[in-house]
């Protein structure tokens, strides 16, 4: 008992500085975001000694962030549906169907996969810029397709191989065509992974600064996260007010790992194991 209390140990003390090293930056931050401005000058490591809830306030509504979080939300809900539709499209002609080129194009996602997006900003800033899609919603939607559609692939490809051929074969026999067999069949089974997949996308595309920074310049077509820097541009000396609008930004993605962690967890393991 003692060698596995003590092996026990080994694994919750890493663990546990791991932790504490993750949410120490989101403590800070609402901390900084509840201070005056002179209590940061003075000492900003000091905890507040009263919530200042004006600083969300006014952090809301200095520069539009209302406007940005409906812009954020609307690109990243065409975006996840976009995404989900195409990639289980290819998951499932890429795990159950059977045509000439299919392996090539399974290594060709995962090989996209290794693409920094900082190697292809410029080209794909250009074909952008010729097709007159920079500043505009559907350039930025589709930048982001572009952009995670691979790992989309990847991760309902992987989860359809786990489905047997069988399930597939039955409903051809059945009469179902090939996109009655997708539509009745193989997206209802999709299920947990769309899910899983749709959050990590989600999150994503919540989070991006510097694709919707590359696809929209201009002010009124600004991203959440892009907006929150626009912040410390304009309170250069206000850093309680720049970190009430992190704070902001931060809440979804906070309430969609504690509500949908378990999915989360699922979607990074997906089509992992058989059976």
């Amino acid at each position: 008992m003692s060698g596995r209390r003590l092996s026990r140990w080994v694994a919750a003390v890493p663990m546990a500085v791991l932790a504490l090293a993750t949410i120490y930056p989101l403590v800070f931050t609402a901390n900084v975001a509840m201070k005056t401005r002179r209590e940061y000058i003075l000492d900003r490591f000091s905890l507040t000694s009263s919530l200042h809830w004006d600083n969300l306030a006014t952090a809301w509504n200095s520069v539009g962030m209302a406007r940005y979080f409906v812009n954020s939300l609307f690109v990243v809900t065409v975006s996840v549906i976009a995404l989900l539709l195409l990639g289980s499209m290819a998951g499932f002609a890429l795990s159950q169907l059977r045509f000439r080129g299919s392996k090539a194009l399974f290594l060709g996602c995962l090989a996209a996969l290794f693409i920094p997006f900082q190697v292809i900003m410029v080209p794909l800033a250009r074909v952008m810029a010729d097709s007159g899609l920079i500043d505009t919603y559907p350039g930025l939607i589709l930048a982001y397709v572009a952009q995670f559609l691979p790992f989309t692939i990847f991760l309902m490809t992987s989860y359809y191989k786990t489905i047997p051929a069988e399930i597939v074969d039955a409903a051809r026999i059945d009469g179902n065509t090939i996109y009655g067999v997708y539509r009745r069949v193989m997206l209802p089974m999709g299920t947990p992974a769309l899910l899983s997949v749709g959050i990590l996308n989600a999150l994503f595309c919540w989070n991006d600064v510097l694709i919707s920074l590359l696809m929209m310049p201009s002010a009124d077509h600004r991203t959440l996260m892009v907006g929150v820097t626009s912040l410390r541009g304009q309170y250069s000396d206000d850093i309680p007010t720049f970190a009430s609008g992190v704070l902001i930004a931060a809440v979804p993605v906070l309430l969609t790992y504690l509500f949908l962690q378990r999915q989360i967890a699922d979607g990074v393991t997906a089509g992992s194991t058989k059976g």
